[in-house]
């Protein structure tokens, strides 16, 4: 899928590559320095390797219950979103949904669209009636977007985060009901 940002700049959303471990990687590690709305550290990030990141995008590219794709400007990789699923039976139903975008990024609406196209994908699947998230609950520029798509707050878990200054947030779930369950 093409888009233009506000800036004139086309962006791409598709599925990954195996090739694009790399710089989904690279991305990856920008994100954990930029923010700390990540459940990874910088640190932590440094610990992942191209052969780690392949594997990643191999779990997606063989799994046709579950989706990644990539934001793309200036053929640079600059946020995704992804859709997991546990693999348990009783859960199959439902599936976890993850979305970042770099900061420089911020406020041209590739959030917007990444969560579209998500959405889009998820109303095709037979099987996945719900998909939730986690975000942190100083993110409410994020959770106002979710909130906007249809997500629903229905849990919390005080002090659940401890952010790299020391100071310990909740960790909020949302959900959204892709279709009526039968």
């Amino acid at each position: 899928m093409k888009h233009f940002l506000p800036n004139g700049d086309e962006l791409i959303i598709r599925p990954p590559e195996p090739e694009d471990a790399a710089g989904l990687l690279a991305s990856f590690q920008r994100l954990t320095r930029e923010t700390d709305y990540l459940l990874f550290t910088p640190a932590e990030s440094l610990e992942l390797d191209v052969a780690s990141e392949t594997d990643y995008i191999h779990t997606y590219l063989d799994n046709p219950s579950q989706m990644l794709l990539l934001a793309i400007v200036k053929g640079h990789i600059i946020g995704s979103v992804n859709v997991s699923h546990s693999g348990l039976h009783k859960k199959a139903h439902t599936a976890e949904v993850g979305i970042a975008v770099e900061s420089k990024w911020n406020n041209m609406g590739i959030g917007r669209r990444l969560l579209t196209a998500m959405v889009r994908w998820a109303e095709e699947q037979p099987e996945l009636y719900l998909v939730y998230l986690y975000v942190f609950s100083t993110n409410e520029k994020a959770m106002q977007l979710y909130r906007n798509f249809g997500f629903m707050e229905c849990g919390r878990l005080p002090q659940g985060i401890m952010q790299r200054d020391g100071v310990y947030v909740d960790l909020v779930t949302m959900y959204r009901q892709i279709k009526p369950l039968l």
